[in-house]
């Protein structure tokens, strides 16, 4: 297997690679590396490097369905080309790698422009986490001209809400920084919640980074309408068939690197977002009920349920 594979996969399982987007197109990329240094001769023998790949990719990270539907696309692709010719197949998955890259930042800058749409002036957003589509909806509502605050998390235990407040501070928007624990005690001063998605399943339920479901609630309390903005290419087709999508286990020492012996120490990365609780998901197609995604990805992206 190409190097450039196994160093990929183990950056993403380190999380030197993080996001649900970051993480699609460096997997995807590193397969347009792989088809490029291929010593495959027969298509047979590039296919079957190719899932190889998949599969290497798949074990990095469970919660991952951008990027398995982004690497499904590409192999399906060059499984069903009409052409055996080992170059064509190659050029084939660089072309098809790069319409799904394409399309991936195409999706992010409609999905940013009608969130934009939402956050008003003299308002106060409340996120969480780290969502590059979340960050860049917030932009355009600040080239935009709009004035408002964000208040985000920390996130523990990897703290990805710095990122966030970085971002926005860069922005030049007014950001509050808050520990997690605290989501209660500020719920009620804001106007709109906004968080990403890691996967959106079958039922219109969200995963996300641990914390957002407790999010949700808050906001229900609050009588806070709460939006996920999301790529529609974050549904896992999984789910339609009855699987559950899985939550990754951290490593504990994530959590505390010295615990005392015997104690246990969980540490899940993502949790699930009961539709009930989404006022609505800003995606390519507009806002819409999360419960609608099955309709909406088989009018836009029908491959993802063949």
């Amino acid at each position: 297997m190409a190097d450039s594979v196994q160093a990929t996969a183990e950056k993403i399982r380190r999380l030197q690679v993080q996001g649900a987007r970051n993480v699609a197109i460096a997997a995807v990329e590193a397969l347009q590396t792989l088809a490029e240094q291929t010593r495959a001769k027969t298509k047979p023998q590039l296919v079957a490097e190719l899932k190889e790949a998949q599969a290497i990719f798949n074990a990095a990270r469970e919660t991952e369905p951008l990027m398995r539907n982004g690497l499904r696309y590409v192999i399906n692709q060059t499984q069903n080309s009409a052409t055996d010719k080992i170059e064509a197949l190659k050029q084939t998955v660089a072309e098809t790698a790069s319409r799904f890259l394409n399309d991936l930042e195409v999706s992010r800058e409609q999905t940013a422009e009608i969130g934009a749409k939402r956050i008003t002036d003299d308002s106060t957003v409340f996120t969480h986490c780290h969502s590059s589509t979340v960050t860049r909806l917030l932009a355009k509502a600040k080239a935009q001209g709009k004035n408002f605050k964000v208040i985000c998390t920390e996130t523990r235990p990897a703290y990805q809400g710095r990122i966030t407040a970085k971002e926005l501070v860069n922005l030049g928007i007014e950001t509050t920084f808050i520990v997690d624990s605290a989501a209660r005690t500020f719920m009620g001063d804001v106007d709109i919640v906004v968080v990403g998605a890691d996967a959106i399943t079958s039922e219109g339920n969200v995963v996300n980074k641990i914390g957002t479901g407790g999010l949700s609630v808050l906001a229900h309390e609050a009588r806070k309408p709460f939006y996920v903005v999301s790529e529609l290419l974050k549904f896992d087709p999984e789910t339609l068939g009855g699987q559950c999508e899985k939550i990754e286990q951290r490593n504990p020492a994530e959590v505390w690197a010295e615990a005392p012996p015997k104690l246990i120490v969980k540490n899940p990365a993502f949790d699930v977002t009961p539709s009930r609780y989404i006022h609505g998901l800003v995606c390519e197609e507009g806002i819409i009920p999360s419960q609608t995604i099955v309709e909406v990805i088989r009018r836009r992206y029908p491959w993802v349920l063949q």
